[in-house]
């Protein structure tokens, strides 16, 4: 705002002026991913069913004052955000 008031008060620059910032536009390719980070998401993921599938057989087997989803919804919304930001970056 202040910029664009003081150019009224000022010398008006030449033409050229407002494109003489963009030099060059280079688009980069995407970058490969992975494949230790995509196996390690992978077993997690698979210990995660696993852990689910231990939790829910332990609430039910042993009488505890929680329901089982109060450990593993938190586990997969988690696991699910990491996934989507590692998914979401390329």
């Amino acid at each position: 705002m202040f910029a664009n008031l003081l150019q009224l008060f000022g010398r008006r620059s030449p033409a050229d002026y407002e494109h003489a910032f963009v030099r060059e536009v280079q688009v980069a390719r995407k970058p490969k991913r992975d494949p230790r980070i995509e196996r390690l998401l992978v077993i997690g993921w698979i210990l995660i069913a696993l852990k689910s599938a231990v939790v829910w057989w332990a609430c039910a087997h042993y009488p505890v004052p929680f329901h089982p989803l109060w450990v593993i919804l938190p586990t997969v919304a988690f696991a699910t955000l990491c996934t989507a930001v590692y998914l979401g970056r390329r």
